[in-house]
């Protein structure tokens, strides 16, 4: 039997992800911030675009619409503690790259940095704001992607148990699991 429930947000497990974005015009004394978010996801393979969606009252949101570019990085689980307490400072008070002893990466097409600690970066440029309500959806086609060399195999394709991915459900953190399937298995099990 099924119980329905008020409306939330009950997809699951999204990806818990680091974006980095900064404004080379700024005066303060950290160019660039930190934001953790956990409402991302891909919405289109050619050209490959990625949405997150930030509330405006967010230091990184000010930035997000002075520059237009940013950089997801995904985290290791290992890496939790840092991209919690990513998520619970503010850039506008703390040099958050400063506080988790992180090191901002040049990126090649966007003005936003790299984060060097995480095996894998997205740099996006955003496409698109569209206001929601209590979050604006920035979608971004992303123009370049960077893998750290012991996330992928001897002919460059990524190898996802290897990047320890973070995974956020319903206000917990959480490792991703085994393996259970490939894309097009089950046509493929039905054949034999």
């Amino acid at each position: 039997m099924k119980i329905e429930r008020r409306p939330a947000t009950a997809l699951l497990p999204v990806p818990a992800v680091l974006v980095s974005v900064a404004d080379p015009r700024t005066r303060r004394r950290a160019a660039a911030n930190i934001i953790t978010l956990a409402w991302t996801g891909t919405v289109c393979s050619a050209p490959p675009m990625l949405s997150i969606a930030v509330r405006p009252s967010r230091y990184s949101y000010e930035l997000l619409q002075r520059t237009h570019d940013f950089v997801v990085n995904v985290p290791r689980a290992s890496q939790v503690e840092m991209v919690d307490y990513c998520g619970h400072i503010s850039g506008r008070d703390l040099d958050k790259f400063k506080e988790c002893n992180l090191h901002a990466l040049p990126s090649t097409r966007v003005s936003s940095p790299l984060i060097e600690e995480c095996p894998i970066n997205l740099e996006c440029v955003t496409r698109h704001r569209l206001s929601l309500g209590a979050h604006d959806l920035f979608v971004a086609e992303i123009v370049a992607v960077h893998y750290d060399d012991d996330v992928v195999d001897s002919r460059g394709r990524l190898v996802p148990a290897k990047v320890d991915a973070l995974a956020y459900v319903h206000g917990e953190y959480r490792r991703l699991g085994e393996k259970v399937g490939s894309y097009g298995f089950a046509l493929k099990k039905r054949k034999e």
